[in-house]
């Protein structure tokens, strides 16, 4: 089966280098060219056009940052739709509107191509491992279709109904990590500032109520100052921006993610929107006067 992968950025590249591994015919097109060359060198075709990528293959993916851009590969001018022969899937697992979402499915639609939005719960370390999650809104028939694939790049898919049902869900959880980073964040800076060690602080939160995906995946990244990007501090804020588009179209109140979008909006401001996600309390150690880092102990 030949596959299209177009957007090799940080979870891209290692989605499609999971594919490539697992025996797949892959045709790949990223803007930047030199971030196709790893895969080339593995045995990928180069395209040089989305729509050159749609007009060679079965099912194609697409991973792109916003959703002008997911506009752009499937719908422009050089797109995938004016390469695609009738009977062609479009996976786009990017994080966008779930509107545009649905305006892509019937765009293709309108030319015998089926769409799914799937996008993903993880981050770069899970998308090099195989081990994402994909939620999936579209046709299920199609994501049954696709299902091969998504357990090739992931653990789990989950079928999550029609068009935009992906990007709904997806914006809900992305909401909900950023909350858990927020209130780890505090505590963390709140039990630093008292003098208590963080490192068995996260151990004891590690073991209770509190416990997180944030504790689990970015305790390490903070207390190492390792802030180079998994999740990219301005990706989290623009996902915030859309999950709270989401609020106002679905007339509900979410209070919390107003005060935390506006609370990385200070973190981009101050200069950390490509730093990872979890630099955000860099903000919280300014308000505070300190540093939260490992304790030097004596040996």
């Amino acid at each position: 089966m030949k596959i299209g992968f177009i957007g090799m950025g940080t979870m891209g590249l290692p989605m499609a280098h999971n594919l490539l591994k697992n025996g797949y015919d892959l045709i790949i097109y990223n803007r930047t060219k030199e971030k196709m060359s790893f895969l080339e060198e593995e045995g990928a075709t180069i395209a040089n056009s989305p729509k050159e990528v749609a007009a060679q293959s079965e099912i194609v993916f697409t991973m792109l940052t916003a959703d002008a851009a997911v506009e752009e590969v499937i719908l422009g001018e050089a797109g995938i739709i004016n390469g695609a022969n009738p009977g062609l899937i479009v996976v786009d697992s990017s994080t966008i509107s779930p509107s545009t979402s649905k305006k892509v499915a019937e765009e293709l639609a309108r030319h015998d191509v089926e769409m799914l939005d799937a996008p993903v719960a993880g981050s770069e370390p899970q998308a090099i491992e195989g081990i994402l999650t994909f939620m999936v809104g579209g046709k299920k028939e199609i994501f049954e279709k696709c299902m091969p694939l998504f357990l090739v790049m992931g653990k789990n898919a989950y079928y999550m109904g029609e068009h935009g049902k992906g990007s709904y869900t997806k914006l809900a959880n992305n909401t909900m990590s950023a909350i858990n980073l927020i209130s780890f964040s505090e505590g963390l800076t709140m039990a630093a500032k008292a003098g208590i060690d963080p490192e068995i602080f996260v151990k004891v939160v590690s073991g209770g109520g509190a416990r997180s995906g944030a504790v689990d995946m970015k305790a390490s990244k903070v207390l190492n100052r390792d802030f180079q990007p998994h999740f990219m501090t301005k990706l989290i804020h623009k996902d915030l921006g859309l999950a709270s588009d989401v609020a106002k179209e679905l007339e509900i109140s979410t209070p919390v993610l107003s005060l935390v979008k506006e609370i990385f909006q200070m973190a981009k401001a101050k200069g950390y929107g490509t730093e990872d996600m979890s630099a955000v309390i860099k903000c919280y150690e300014e308000w505070a006067g300190i540093t939260v880092k490992k304790v030097d102990r004596e040996i």
